[in-house]
This record gives C-alpha cells, sequence and structure tokens, in this order.
C-alpha cells in the first residue's frame, strides 16, 4: 500500500494511465447517484432500501479496488478522518467481539452500517479531490438540492398525506419532503444549503449564474424553516452567524456579511407570503419536553457501563429498563445523538468520536481560507458549516441515526477535511500569480 505524499504522487499518476480515465467520474457520479437514492428512498430507513445503500456501497468500494489492481499499486491520500474511523470500527468489533453488547444481533446490523459510511467517507475522499471533479460535485449537489426543495414546497403546498403524492408512511409522522420526520428534513437541507450559500458568496461565478445560485440558497433555506423543524432553525441560523463571523474575521470582508443579511432578508420575505403563522407558533414553543428527560436516562444507562458501553444500536432494546417518565410511545432514540453515542459505545467511542471532530475541524482551517476563489477551497467551507449545523441538531434529536444523512454527513466530513489531489495543484497557476490575482479581486 501506498500513502501519497510529496514527490511520490509523480510516479502514482503515472500509473494511471492503465486505467480508463471515465471510472474516476464514474465513482463521483456514483458517489452522488447513492446519496440521492439514500434521500428519496425516505431516508434509506427501510430493510430494502438500507439494503440497496448498503449494497451500493460496496460495489463503489469494488470498483475503486478494480481501478487500483489495473494501475498496479494502491494509492491513498493522507486523509486525517482515516485513523479515527478505523479505531471506531475496531471499537464496534470488539463490543461483538468479548460480547459485551445487550444485543449482539442489533450489534451486527447496526455494524454493516457503518461499514457503509465508511466506504461513501472513504471514495468521497479518494475521488473528489481534482477541481474539476469537486466543481461537478458542488453543482451536482446545488441542482439536487434547489429540486428537491421545490419537491418538498409543493407537496407542502397541496398535500394528500402520503410520501411523493402515493406512499402512505408505516407510522404518523410530520411528513416533509421525503422524510416521514420534518426534523430529519431539515437536518438534511442544513448540511446541503452551505454550497449554494458559499458559492454565491465568493467570486467562483458572476451576473446571473450567481443571481441563480443564490435564489437556490434561498429557496433551500425557506424549506427549513417551513418543515417547522425548531432545532433545524435554530441550527440554520447558527450557520449564517458562523460563516459571517468567519469572513469577518478572515479578511474583514463586510461584503459577505452584507449579502448574507440580504439572503436573510429574502428568506424572512419568503416566509412571509408562504407560511409564518406556522413558523412563528413553532418557534413561541422551545420547550425541551420529554427529549431532557431522555438524556438525564441516558447518563444512568452510561453510569451502569461506562466503558464499552451497551453495544451500538441497542438503546431501544436498554432503555425502556431505564425510563424514569410514562408515555404511550415506544421511544426507540435519545434525541440526542451524543447521549446515544455515549450510552452505546461508552467513553471509548466519545473519545474516538471527539478525536474525529478535532482532526475534522484542525484540517479544514487552512483550506477553506481559499473559498472566494478556488472550487476546493469553497466546498471545504461549505461542507464545515454543513458538518456543524448538523453537529448542533443532533443535540436535540437523532439525525445521525437515519441512514442517508449520517452518510451524507461523512462525505462532507470527507470533502472538509480532504486535500487537493497534487494533480491539480501543478495544472493552475503558480503561486507567485495565485496570491496576485486574489489580490486584486480582494479590491474589488
Amino acid at each position: 500500500m501506498i500513502v501519497e505524499t510529496g514527490a511520490e504522487r509523480l510516479d502514482t499518476e503515472r500509473a494511471q494511465g492503465t486505467v480508463p480515465k471515465i471510472v474516476p467520474s464514474v465513482l463521483v457520479f456514483g458517489l452522488f447517484v447513492l446519496l440521492a437514492f439514500g434521500i428519496l428512498a425516505f431516508g434509506a430507513v427501510h430493510e430494502w432500501s438500507t439494503f440497496l445503500f448498503e449494497a451500493g456501497s460496496v460495489v463503489l468500494f469494488f470498483i475503486w479496488a478494480g481501478m487500483q489492481f489495473a494501475s498496479g499499486q494502491v494509492k491513498l491520500s493522507n486523509n486525517p478522518l482515516y485513523l479515527p474511523a478505523l479505531c471506531f470500527f475496531l471499537l464496534v468489533l470488539a463490543q461483538i467481539g468479548l460480547r459485551t453488547s445487550a444485543y449482539g444481533y442489533v450489534s451486527k446490523y447496526e455494524v454493516l452500517h457503518y461499514v457503509s459510511y465508511g466506504i461513501v467517507l472513504f471514495i468521497a475522499a479518494e475521488c473528489v479531490r481534482e477541481e474539476r471533479a469537486r466543481k461537478k460535485f458542488v453543482f451536482a449537489l446545488i441542482v439536487f438540492g434547489a429540486i428537491y426543495a421545490f419537491f418538498a414546497l409543493a407537496q407542502e403546498l397541496i398535500s394528500n398525506g402520503k410520501i411523493f403524492w402515493v406512499y402512505t408512511p408505516r407510522s404518523n409522522g410530520a411528513i416533509y419532503g421525503s422524510y416521514v420526520n420534518h426534523n430529519h428534513y431539515a437536518g438534511l437541507m442544513e448540511m446541503l444549503v452551505p454550497v449554494p450559500l458559499v458559492v454565491s458568496m465568493g467570486h467562483l461565478l458572476s451576473g446571473g449564474k450567481r443571481a441563480l445560485v443564490a435564489f437556490c440558497a434561498v429557496l433551500m433555506a425557506s424549506t427549513i424553516f417551513l418543515s417547522r423543524s425548531r432545532g433545524g432553525m435554530i441550527a440554520f441560523v447558527l450557520q449564517i452567524v458562523l460563516f459571517a463571523a468567519f469572513a469577518l474575521v478572515q479578511r474583514r470582508n463586510y461584503r459577505v456579511a452584507i449579502g448574507l443579511l440580504a439572503v436573510s432578508v429574502l428568506i424572512l420575505g419568503f416566509l412571509f407570503f408562504v407560511g409564518k403563522g406556522q413558523v412563528l407558533g413553532r418557534l413561541g414553543d422551545l420547550a425541551p419536553g420529554i427529549r431532557l428527560e431522555i438524556t438525564k436516562d441516558c447518563f444512568r444507562m452510561f453510569a451502569h457501563r461506562p466503558v464499552l458501553g451497551w453495544g451500538l444500536g441497542t438503546f431501544p432494546t436498554v432503555y425502556p429498563s431505564y425510563r424514569t417518565f410514562y408515555t404511550n410511545y415506544f421511544i426507540n432514540e435519545a434525541h440526542n445523538d451524543y447521549a446515544q453515542l455515549l450510552v452505546e459505545t461508552g467513553l471509548l467511542g466519545f473519545a474516538l468520536m471527539l478525536w474525529f471532530l478535532v482532526r475534522l475541524y484542525g484540517c479544514t482551517r487552512v483550506s477553506s481560507r481559499r473559498w472566494e476563489f478556488k472550487w476546493d477551497g469553497a466546498l471545504s467551507l461549505a461542507a464545515l458549516l454543513g458538518c456543524t449545523g448538523i453537529l448542533f441538531h443532533s443535540f436535540v434529536d437523532f439525525n445521525l441515526q437515519i441512514p442517508a444523512n449520517a452518510a451524507f454527513f461523512y462525505v462532507l466530513a470527507a470533502l472538509a477535511a480532504s486535500e487537493l489531489s497534487s494533480r491539480s495543484s501543478r495544472s493552475g497557476r503558480t503561486k507567485a500569480t495565485e496570491t496576485k490575482e486574489l489580490g486584486e479581486l480582494s479590491g474589488e
């Protein structure tokens, strides 16, 4: 196995001549199709959709492996997320191997989920590295997000209580888009909206193209509020604030701050005409409800198995014995992804999660500084903002227990932390020339 570093990449890139040029594009397209399928297949929460999603990820991995075999050597980027992700996988295997899981069968089933998450993270990190591939991936996300948001809005306005107007969910819920739970739709949009938002605020596009992308951002963001997900609304506001703060601290870029203010005004105007009453009603009811009680119970569960936890995926099995309040509902998630992770994987799993996040935010800081002028920087910053939104929302919901949303989060994490391939870097301009042009653009 070869890890690409420095001049060694020259030799590995020469070997790519034995691989058809279309194969990397197939992998990038396949990754996008797989993510879109999971979203449209009701979040990939049903057995059939979960199986197809996992099978699709395995197919992508074998295509990548075949590409490496054809080139004669295995080439890996030095992505900082690989090691914590691998350690977490080994921890889960230890739970099963040592039989510490409260329900071994469920933990084995959950392992398959995480294998597919690991594969999509890996494919994103290895294959969406060139500037051209990143640009195409950005536009694919923008087009999909805008069309999906338009569909969700249309379904809301002329709803018959069914998803896609034909499918009746197994359980009652606040339907929005292709999700039974409106919070999960909002969680997805929190990850998608930063892509057109960042692109429209930079210098990558101009004129009508920039205006069109900005409109896509407004449309997508508006549906977060129209979904009436309180966690989603607050998470998106946080993303706007962080983006504005980043632009001001980085370059004292008041243009971006003013642009974000304009986008916010457009969103508010859109909401005024479409559904201000519903949004204000939800914002007026911010009581934590039973979520806080569930979190308290989670700490009691954690105290009984603090090191390795109860086993991945075992929360709904174990929780009834620790519930301290009465309810007619079966609670199968903690409505707090951090508390649920602590219960299921203990201190070791929680520490690995923190390590993953530290490496994610630590490694993205440098590349995201080029977001106004380079597609790789724009995608890195947008991905980081998307991760931040869903991570904040995870304090009050269980978005990361939904396969489609979890997979999309890991793809964004990989894109945020991965470095641009050396071939793309060499095909661009020299550093001195680029610095000069950036300075000229900054003075516009």
